[in-house]
């Protein structure tokens, strides 16, 4: 069982060191004296990955589902354990802890940030975050897209029936996949990039924020994030592709083979628009008759950006919204639980799942009223099978079970019940800033004690691996043969 895990994991592993010796090259070329730190970092880390690779090559037509599980699980941690090189060897964090924290965050996407003034970290360090926050964009597309559906976790199985045309080993199917999602991830990258460098970005920052917001991160170069520009054509830019990468990345695939079909997918696509619509339309509406603003435009401005941001789990900011009053803050935490959609680069939920959810709340009201009638579950016109609806429903309960349990730990070491709250919704929907003040746009993670910042990077962790993946490994039925 471990030979093709561990294989993977080396390969997995060296793609960390790959991108590790593209920073120290960065680090080489600003002529900083500190590139010899990130050569060792990546050194060291292309060792452990190419030895796990050589030494358990073997051929890969098939994946058991015991193995796919630890897979995930493992190849997320050893990523973010190996990711802290880089933070601890450049003195940025002052213990290990701080430094697992930080490269969680990125490789999940969360953009929870233990630094409370980025602007004052080396270049190579604003440029690894957002290297992470890439790295795991694309690792959370493929994943999400390939192995949550042959795994079955979530309701997630239903979209197997998408990818019928090609072999069902997984395998196969899994590098079918990565090929086309890659080549769509680079595009977004290289057209985010470039527009943001032309919209008044220099490069080094339309580099870095166009690794983040396709990766639906959220870690920035300026303290003030999006904000610190304060440019209606940068934030209107970060939008547009915030919106587009919290979209199925296989829904651009079918677009690109011109095979665009009515299907499950799409239907969430829409459904995700007119959440975002009159999300959007709502917020203006608070902010321009509560006083917040002066001008429609402004209030139409701030509350797009900062919805998109929160909705997608991206993070960015443009203004400190938790000053919108207590509407604002309860709207985003609700937005914030809703998410994309499944198989884009988005934590939390999903719209999916809540679609389902909805499905299953109307057959149960029809129900109640004609207990006789034959009342079909589904969305649209897709029928839902009794196994997708469970796994939804499993999922959801587990999700806020292990949310209150986090919560609850939180408190016991200290942390206000508010604070608690905010910092756990934050990190395992993959959020990242919390809407109680110290958390927020303008806050950081800086001064939660080790405990409290590892249970946040556990959180963060099952957010991102949808929970199931990891505590199934942690069962005895797991290891029984």
């Amino acid at each position: 069982m471990w030979q093709l895990v561990l294989m993977i994991n080396g390969y997995f592993i060296s793609v960390v060191g790959c991108a590790m010796f593209a920073v120290a090259g960065y680090d080489m070329y600003i002529n900083s004296s500190t590139w010899s730190l990130f050569l060792n970092s990546a050194l060291l880390t292309m060792f452990i990955g190419l030895s796990l690779f050589l030494s358990n090559r073997t051929l890969a037509n098939s994946i058991s589902m015991r193995q796919g599980y630890l897979l995930t699980t493992t190849s997320w941690v050893s990523i973010g354990l190996l990711s802290t090189l880089p933070f601890m060897l450049y003195g940025c964090t002052s213990n290990f802890h701080d430094a697992f924290f930080e490269a969680i965050s990125g490789v999940t996407g969360t953009g929870a940030t233990i630094f409370a003034d980025v602007e004052s970290l080396p270049k190579p360090i604003l440029l690894w975050r957002s290297v992470l926050n890439m790295i795991g964009g694309i690792g959370v597309v493929i994943f999400a897209s390939a192995l949550l559906p042959f795994l079955g976790i979530g309701g997630m199985q239903i979209f197997q029936r998408e990818n019928s045309d090609i072999n069902d080993k997984f395998m196969p199917k899994f590098r079918y996949i990565a090929k086309r999602i890659i080549l769509v991830y680079v595009f977004f990258l290289l057209c985010c990039i470039g527009c943001l460098y032309f919209a008044g970005m220099d490069l080094f920052d339309a580099v870095n924020h166009g690794f983040s917001t396709v990766a639906t991160g959220g870690f920035s170069t300026k303290n003030t994030s999006i904000g610190y520009y304060d440019s209606a054509l940068i934030e209107s830019i970060v939008i547009l592709f915030m919106l587009l990468s919290a979209l199925p990345m296989t829904f651009f695939v079918m677009l690109l083979q011109n095979k665009f079909r009515h299907s499950l997918r799409t239907i969430q696509v829409v459904a995700f628009l007119k959440i975002v619509f009159w999300s959007v339309l709502a917020m203006t509406l608070w902010l321009r008759f509560s006083g917040v603003t002066d001008s429609l435009f402004k209030s139409l401005r701030y509350a797009a950006f900062n919805v998109v941001s929160i909705m997608t789990t991206t993070g960015f900011s443009s203004t400190d919204y938790l000053s919108w009053g207590a509407f604002a803050v309860a709207a985003f935490t609700v937005i914030g639980l809703i998410g994309g959609c499944s198989g884009s680069t988005t934590g939390s939920i999903k719209v999916f799942r809540w679609q389902v959810i909805t499905a299953f709340l109307r057959q149960t009201l029809a129900l109640a009223v004609s207990p006789k009638r034959m009342v079909p579950l589904k969305i649209k016109q897709f029928v839902l099978g009794n196994e997708v609806v469970v796994s939804v429903l499993v999922f959801t309960t587990l999700f806020l079970m292990v949310a209150a349990i986090l919560i609850l730990m939180l408190t016991l070491s200290g942390v206000d019940v508010f604070t608690a709250f905010a910092a756990v919704m934050g990190c395992i929907t993959n959020v990242g800033p919390g809407v109680a003040e110290s958390i927020g746009p303008k806050g950081s993670f800086v001064a939660f004690s080790p405990f409290v910042k590892d249970i946040l990077a556990i959180a963060m962790l099952l957010g991102r691996l949808e929970i199931l993946t990891i505590l199934v490994v942690f069962t005895r039925s797991f290891w029984r043969r």
